[in-house]
């Protein structure tokens, strides 16, 4: 089954092969995973910090608009194009929708109910309800072993419900259905782009992906949350900066690099430093707590995602 990064994921056609030696062809690949990784675990609490300057649907949803043109200069740049078969945009608006679209949206709204370590540990889910989806979808064994990850991840969140008292885990409630949803929604479209992929270069699908997706969300945002963008601050402009050059561009750029070197079950299991990096990044910076509830959940979900990405 084909993983993808649980932290700002985009599912993407097989990635081409590179001509460079395998050693550094591989070197390299860990490299770029590893920036791309720690820049997604930064962005948990930069989007947690930027909902005291944008409401949630237009912080999420603009730069990934600017990424997405961003991304589309660099794909021209390197002399690819740009265009998409026409039979193919309806699994692009689809696989858009699913995997940006509803998780960019969701996953801010969950960001306004729960603190950016818990929302990035449920976020990292994806692959192990995608392994469960795989199973009625593609027809791929529920082994003993999915079925123990997708048990650990459940427990995960189990945890992360338990862990407060009863009135603080109800206040929690709708940021953990807006990011258990939109994990599963992702999960979905990673399966059905599994059954049915996008005849398209990696970067340029990319591109089509983040563009369709984050758009509307934008544009809902802006004309339904009335941001006020004369309003924010120096920092506030720099982190979202960061958001649509180093979460987006950046980011995915280091990421489909990453994949035309790294087998996609290393590159799978490499994005589990998401969520620990989002978690510590979120202690550290916004002063979450980092509990038993926190730091077991963390492992639960990890280990349930390595499981779902060899298993």
């Amino acid at each position: 089954m084909d993983q993808r990064a649980p932290g700002e994921p985009i599912m993407v056609s097989p990635p081409y092969p590179s001509t460079q030696p395998p050693h550094e062809n591989r070197a390299v690949g860990y490299a770029l995973l590893f920036v791309a990784t720690i820049i997604w675990g930064i962005n948990w609490p930069v989007s947690k910090w930027l909902l005291h300057e944008l409401p949630p649907l237009t912080l999420r949803g603009l730069p990934g608009v600017f990424s997405s043109l961003i991304l589309a200069g660099f794909v021209l740049a390197k002399g690819q194009s740009l265009r998409a078969p026409r039979g193919e945009w309806g699994k692009l608006i689809l696989y858009a929708a699913l995997m940006v679209g509803f998780w960019m949206g969701l996953m801010g709204l969950s960001l306004v109910h729960l603190p950016a370590s818990e929302t990035a540990i449920l976020g990292a889910t994806i692959p192990v309800w995608a392994a469960g989806l795989a199973w009625p979808m593609l027809g791929e064994q529920l082994s003993v072993l999915r079925v123990i990850a997708i048990a650990m991840a459940v427990g995960g969140v189990v945890l992360l419900i338990g862990g407060d008292s009863i009135s603080v885990s109800w206040e929690k409630m709708p940021g953990i259905a807006y990011a258990l949803i939109a994990a599963l929604l992702f999960a979905l479209g990673a399966v059905l782009a599994k059954r049915r992929p996008i005849a398209l270069r990696p970067l340029p699908g990319a591109v089509w992906q983040i563009g369709l997706g984050c758009f509307p969300v934008a544009l809902i945002g802006i004309l339904f949350e009335h941001p006020h963008f004369g309003g924010m601050s120096t920092l506030g402009w720099a982190l979202f900066g960061f958001s649509t050059i180093f979460q987006g561009a950046i980011g995915y750029a280091c990421w489909f690099a990453a994949l035309e070197r790294l087998p996609a079950s290393t590159a799978a299991v490499g994005t589990l430093i998401v969520p620990v990096i989002g978690v510590v990044a979120s202690a550290i910076s916004l002063g979450e707590p980092l509990g038993i509830p926190q730091i077991g959940a963390l492992l639960l979900t990890v280990t349930g995602v390595a499981i779902a990405a060899r298993s």
